[in-house]
C-alpha cells in the first residue's frame, strides 16, 4: 500500500509566503524571476508523472513551480503523463501484456514497444506500474506506484501546469485527436502552458486557447532532426524565429543551444539566441537539466552553478528552467542568484579543505590552495608527509602513486608496508625533496573507476608541491581564518625511517609564529593521540582527533578520554548520517554526545559528485552540506569543493533571520525516504556499527627517533649472465606491480 502519510512527512521543506526582494532585477524576458518547471514532477527521484513525484515537486520547490506532463492518448481518448511514446520503458507494462508489443512509424522512425494507444485508460490505470529508467535514481520505487492521468496530474493542485504534446501527427495518423482531447477533456482550465515541437499543432491551437491565460511554446528538439509539419531540420527553423512570434509566445530549446559544450566537455561562450529570441518578444526555456547527468567541467559537478550559468550571467537570463529535480533549480532561482556573498555569522560551520578545492585542481598544490581561498574557505589544510632527507611537505598520502606522477619514474621503489597499508606503493620517506619536486602533481577522482567521472582535465597536472614552511608562509599571506595541520605515520617514520615529523611540523609552525597568535586558528589534527599530546602545551593550537572509523555512538567513558587529548574530532560522515543502498537510515547522537564534552566535531570528506550521495540529498551536494550544518550543526565540513560549501553557508536561504528570501533549503530528515519504500523491497539491515571503545582512542607513546641501519656491504659481483637474468626478473616484478597500481 502506497505509504501517503509517510510521504506527507516526508515533505519537510519550507515554502514561505514572503515576497521576494524588490531589488533583484531579472535579464527575462518579463523582468520577473525565471519559472521553475518540473518535468514530471521530481522525476529524479520518483518516476516521472507519479503521485509521489508530483507531491514531492510541490513540497520541496519554489511556490509558483510549474508541473509539467508528456501526454500521451489512450485507446479510449485519456490523457496520461508519460515522456516516452514507448511504455515499456517507463513502466512493467511489458511483463503483464507480453503480446501487446507493436512497430510503428513515429515521425518517420520505425519504433517498436508498447503504445499506449494499443490500451484501454482502465488497462493501464488498473494493473500497469511505473519504474524509474535511468540507473542512478533509486529503483525502490519500482512497482509500486500507478500511472497518472492528466486529471490526476492537474488534481495535486500546482500553482502552474504545462501540457506538452510531443506525438500530435502520430496519433492523429492513427485516428486520435490530441486538438479534440484537450478542447473536451481539459477545456483548457487550468493549463497555463502548451508546448509542442510540431508547428501544425500549435497553429491550430493558435485559435482555440485565451493567449491571456495559456501560452504556447515551441518545443526545439535536436538541430538535425525534422520537424513534421515543414519539412525542415530545427536548426534551420531557428534561423527565422520571427516566424514562429506568429503562432507562439515562446520556445522550448535544450540548453546546449544557448551555452555549447566543446568535444573536451568545457563550455564555448554562450549562442546570442536568447537575446535573439527576447529581441522579438519571445521567452526561452531551458530543458535537459538533471543534477545526475555528466555536465560541462566548469561547473565541478555542483548542478547549482549549471542553473546559474542560465539565469545570473551579466547577458541574459532564460525564463525558466525545466528540470527533473526542481528543489535544486528552485535553490538557484530563489537563494543562489543575484545575491552578493554574506560574511560569515558567528557560529557557522566551518569550511575546511580536504587538500586545498582537491576537486578543481590536484590537491596540496599551489593552485589548489589558492582556489579554495578564492572559493571562500575558512581553513586551508595541509597533511605533512616527510621526504627522505627530512623535509617537511604536504601531500594528502604519503604513498606518491596516486597524486603524482611517480609510478612512471620510480617504480623500482614500489614495496609494501602493512603498517601504512595493505597494498603497494612508493612512499615519500624513500624520495629525496628534490626527487619529489621533480614530479608533476596529479589531479585524480576516487570516482574514475566506479562511474567514470573524472575531475577537470585540463588542470590534471597543474601546480607545484610545497614544503610546509611555504604553505604556512601562503597562509600568512593571504591572511586566512585559519590551517589545519594533518600528522600521520608518526610512530613508523621515527622508528623505522629516523623520521621527526612531530619535531618538524612544531618546528615549522614556530618559525612561522603560529604558536605566538591568536588571530589565526591552528588546527593539529592525528589520528593518534601521542602525536597530540606533543602539542597540549601550545595554547594557540586546537588540538582534534581524527577518528577514522565509522562509529554508531560515542559513550561518555570513551568521549571523556578524548577530552585528556582533543578539544575536536573529526568524523567520517557516515558515523553522523549512516546510508544503506544509497538511503540515508538515521542521524546518530555522536554529534550530540561530542558536543556535550564541549568537543567540536569537524565532517570528512564531503564531494560534489552525485554518486557519493545519498538519495535523499537529491543529487544535490547543497542538500548534504545543509544537513550536517544548518540540521545537526556539525562545527566544520571537509570538503574538496569549497566553493559549493561557501555559496550554501554565505547565503540568506542557510538562516532564518533573511525575511527577504521566499525560500528556505531544509536539511534533509534522515530516515524518512527510506520509510516511504515497501518493507517488502527494503535493502536488508547492515550488521551494526560498533560504538567508540576507549580501546580505539589511546595510543602508545611515539617511540624514539631511530636512525635506519646502514645498507649491508656490497658483495663480490657476479657473472654477467646472473645479473641480466636478475635485471629481466626485476624488471618483470615492475611490470606486474605497476600493472596493479594502474587498476587500483
Amino acid at each position: 500500500m502506497i505509504k501517503y502519510l509517510l510521504l506527507v512527512s516526508l515533505v519537510i521543506h519550507a515554502t514561505l509566503a514572503n515576497s521576494e526582494s524588490a531589488s533583484k532585477k531579472w535579464l527575462t524576458l518579463n523582468g520577473q524571476r525565471p519559472s521553475v518547471i518540473a518535468r514530471g514532477g521530481f522525476s529524479g527521484l520518483f518516476p516521472e508523472s507519479s503521485d509521489f513525484a508530483n507531491q514531492m515537486a510541490l513540497g520541496t520547490s519554489v511556490h509558483d513551480v510549474v508541473v509539467l506532463c508528456n501526454l500521451q492518448l489512450t485507446k479510449d481518448g485519456v490523457g496520461i503523463c508519460q515522456g516516452d511514446i514507448r511504455l515499456d520503458n517507463t513502466t512493467n507494462i511489458a511483463m503483464l501484456f507480453e503480446k501487446g508489443s507493436k512497430t510503428y512509424k513515429v515521425n518517420g522512425q520505425d519504433l517498436t514497444g508498447w503504445f499506449a494507444l494499443d490500451f484501454t485508460a482502465d488497462q493501464l490505470l488498473a494493473n500497469v506500474s511505473l519504474v524509474q529508467n535511468i540507473f542512478s535514481r533509486p529503483s525502490a520505487f519500482d512497482g509500486m506506484l500507478p500511472m497518472s492521468t492528466v486529471d490526476d496530474v492537474r488534481n495535486s493542485n500546482p500553482p502552474a501546469f504545462w501540457l506538452n504534446v510531443q506525438y500530435d501527427a502520430f496519433y492523429t495518423e492513427n485516428k486520435l485527436s490530441v486538438t479534440n482531447y484537450i478542447q473536451k477533456a481539459t477545456r483548457l482550465q487550468g493549463v497555463n502552458y502548451i508546448s509542442s515541437p510540431e508547428i501544425g499543432f500549435l497553429k491550430r491551437m493558435n485559435g482555440l486557447v485565451n493567449k491571456a491565460k495559456t501560452k504556447l511554446i515551441f518545443v526545439f528538439l535536436d538541430k538535425k532532426a525534422t520537424e513534421p509539419t515543414s519539412s525542415q531540420t530545427y536548426g534551420s527553423i531557428l534561423g527565422n524565429l520571427a516566424t514562429i512570434k506568429k503562432f507562439a509566445s515562446g520556445i522550448v530549446v535544450p540548453k546546449d543551444y544557448i551555452w555549447t559544450v566543446n568535444t573536451a566537455n568545457y563550455l564555448d561562450a554562450p549562442t546570442s539566441l536568447v537575446n535573439d529570441a527576447h529581441k522579438l518578444g519571445l521567452e526561452v526555456y531551458a530543458s535537459g537539466f538533471a543534477n545526475d547527468f555528466t555536465t560541462s567541467y566548469n561547473y565541478s559537478y555542483d548542478p547549482s552553478a549549471e542553473y546559474l550559468q542560465f539565469i545570473d550571467n551579466s547577458q541574459f537570463s532564460v525564463d525558466g528552467l525545466i528540470t527533473d529535480f526542481p528543489p535544486t533549480a528552485s535553490e538557484a532561482v530563489a537563494c543562489f542568484a543575484q545575491y552578493p556573498d554574506i560574511k560569515p555569522t558567528k557560529g557557522q560551520a566551518l569550511i575546511i579543505t580536504h587538500n586545498g578545492a582537491s576537486g578543481v585542481y590536484a590537491g596540496s598544490t599551489d593552485l589548489a590552495y589558492q582556489q579554495g581561498l578564492e572559493d571562500g574557505a575558512d581553513i586551508i589544510d595541509c597533511s605533512v608527509q616527510m621526504s627522505k632527507d627530512g623535509v617537511a611537505f604536504c601531500l594528502d598520502s604519503v604513498d606518491v602513486t596516486r597524486d603524482t606522477t611517480a609510478a612512471a619514474t620510480f617504480m623500482s621503489l614500489s614495496t609494501t608496508i602493512p603498517e601504512i597499508q595493505q597494498s603497494s606503493g612508493i612512499f615519500s620517506f624513500d624520495l629525496s625533496w628534490s626527487d619529489i619536486q621533480a614530479l608533476q602533481p596529479q589531479l585524480t577522482s576516487p570516482f574514475e573507476n566506479k562511474g567514470g567521472l573524472p575531475r577537470n582535465p585540463a588542470n590534471k597536472n597543474k601546480g607545484k608541491f610545497l614544503t610546509l614552511a611555504e604553505f604556512l608562509e601562503l597562509a600568512k599571506v593571504k591572511a586566512v581564518t585559519g590551517i589545519l595541520i594533518n600528522i600521520e605515520n608518526a610512530a613508523y617514520l621515527a622508528s623505522q625511517k629516523g623520521l621527526d615529523i612531530v619535531s618538524a611540523v612544531n618546528t615549522a609552525l614556530s618559525n612561522a609564529t603560529f604558536d605566538k597568535q591568536s588571530t589565526q586558528k591552528v588546527l593539529i589534527q592525528s589520528d593518534d593521540t601521542s602525536v597530540l599530546s606533543k602539542f597540549q602545551n601550545v595554547p594557540a593550537y586546537t588540538r582534534v582527533l581524527y577518528l577514522k572509523d565509522e562509529i554508531s555512538d560515542a559513550p561518555k567513558t570513551p568521549v571523556g578520554e578524548i577530552k585528556k587529548y582533543a578539544d575536536a574530532v573529526t568524523l567520517p560522515r557516515f558515523s553522523i548520517v549512516p546510508t544503506i543502498d544509497g538511503f540515508t537510515t538515521a542521524t546518530t547522537k555522536v554529534v550530540n554526545e561530542m558536543h556535550a564534552a564541549n568537543i567540536s566535531v569537524y565532517v570528512t570528506v564531503l564531494r560534489n559528485e552525485f554518486v557519493t550521495l545519498a538519495f535523499d540529498y537529491f543529487a544535490d551536494p547543497t542538500i548534504e552540506i545543509a544537513t550536517y550544518t544548518s540540521g545537526i550543526g556539525v562545527d566544520g565540513i571537509i570538503t574538496e569543493y569549497p566553493a559549493t560549501a561557501s555559496r550554501y553557508l554565505r547565503n540568506p536561504c542557510s538562516s532564518d533571520s533573511m525575511p527577504e528570501s521566499s525560500y528556505s533549503i531544509i536539511p534533509a530528515e534522515a530516515g524518512s525516504l527510506l520509510k516511504t519504500v515497501p518493507e517488502e523491497t527494503q535493502p536488508p539491515a547492515s550488521s551494526p556499527t560498533p560504538a567508540l571503545d576507549v580501546a580505539d582512542i589511546v595510543d602508545p607513546p611515539l617511540p624514539a627517533v631511530t636512525k635506519p641501519a646502514s645498507p649491508p656491504p656490497a658483495t663480490s659481483p657476479r657473472s654477467s649472465a646472473l645479473a641480466n637474468i636478475a635485471n629481466v626478473g626485476l624488471s618483470l616484478v615492475a611490470i606486474v606491480v605497476f600493472s596493479s597500481l594502474s587498476l587500483m
